[in-house]
């Protein structure tokens, strides 16, 4: 099999994980949003978690697919500063928002009585814009740091999109400000986080171990599981790749399973791991296939 039918065979799959992982999230905006029995904050925090990660593939695969139908692409500086600032906000958003979720389960598991008024829709809304805004304050910061380099060549990357290591090899410029500024946003945006969430975890763990039933025990455990395996593929991917040095080819493969298969397997993590969530799919099936055969 030649090179070329080869990379007809990577686009069409690009594609259809594209399409899937679009249509996956926005139904599961749907369901939420259809489902009255799905108006509650951890549902709400989920449709939120969808929206970013329709956002982040929409960011990285279409200019991907043209990068593999035509074998290389190019892009203006501006076009690569403005998907590398995209790919930055809504990874981000992603971690923020996993870490209101964590703190969701921790409340809703550790503390059921005051949970209704505590997590309650004026919480939710408040976290969103919070996250945010502190989302935008940061790319930001970004844009003014990034807008003091001079970019002067060899003007190609050695990646299917416009990241930070890539980005800063292009410039001639002293990047150490930038580096330093990234560092510790990653602090804030990545690190922190973990931290919260390691901590709501370890609560979480503590409390349902103190169940005396394992039915009880098995139950308490179902309603987070699906973000804990969402989490751990997540910061599993991320980890290995900025925290561990690895040679380019494993650093692209692994690049690729957190921005273009982890959006994939999120609706599907959360679809097929909680009975809500396939209850309100089943009834909305049979109702858009009641209105259908009218």
């Amino acid at each position: 099999m030649d090179l070329h039918r080869l990379n007809y065979l990577f686009f069409l799959l690009l594609m259809i994980i594209y399409c899937v992982t679009v249509c996956g999230n926005l139904l599961i905006i749907l369901v939420v949003s259809y489902s009255r029995s799905l108006h509650s904050p951890m549902y709400f925090f989920l449709t939120q978690l969808s929206l970013s990660d329709i956002l982040l593939s929409t960011t990285i695969v279409p200019n991907m697919l043209h990068f593999v139908l035509y074998e290389g692409t190019s892009m203006s500086l501006i076009s690569c500063l403005t998907q590398f600032y995209c790919f930055v906000a809504t990874e981000s958003i992603e971690c923020l928002l996993l870490t209101v979720m964590s703190y969701d389960r921790y409340q809703a598991i550790c503390n059921p009585l005051r949970y209704t008024t505590v997590i309650d829709q004026r919480f939710c809304i408040k976290a969103i814009v919070l996250c945010w805004l502190v989302i935008f304050i940061m790319e930001l910061m970004t844009v003014l740091t990034m807008e003091q380099l001079d970019f002067c060549g060899p003007n190609m990357i050695d990646h299917f999109f416009c990241d930070l290591e890539p980005l800063l090899g292009l410039s001639c410029s002293d990047t150490f400000i930038m580096k330093l500024e990234t560092l510790l946003f990653v602090i804030f945006i990545a690190i922190c986080p973990v931290i919260v969430i390691i901590v709501s975890y370890m609560y979480i763990i503590f409390t349902i171990l103190k169940i005396p039933s394992v039915t009880g025990r098995q139950k308490t455990f179902s309603t987070c599981s699906a973000h804990l395996t969402v989490v751990s593929l997540y910061y599993g991917s991320l980890i290995t790749i900025y925290v561990f040095p690895r040679q380019q080819n494993a650093k692209t493969f692994l690049s690729l399973f957190y921005t273009v298969v982890t959006p994939l397997l999120n609706p599907m993590i959360y679809s097929l791991s909680n009975r809500d969530i396939k209850q309100a799919l089943k009834k909305l099936f049979k109702n858009i296939l009641q209105f259908l055969s009218f």
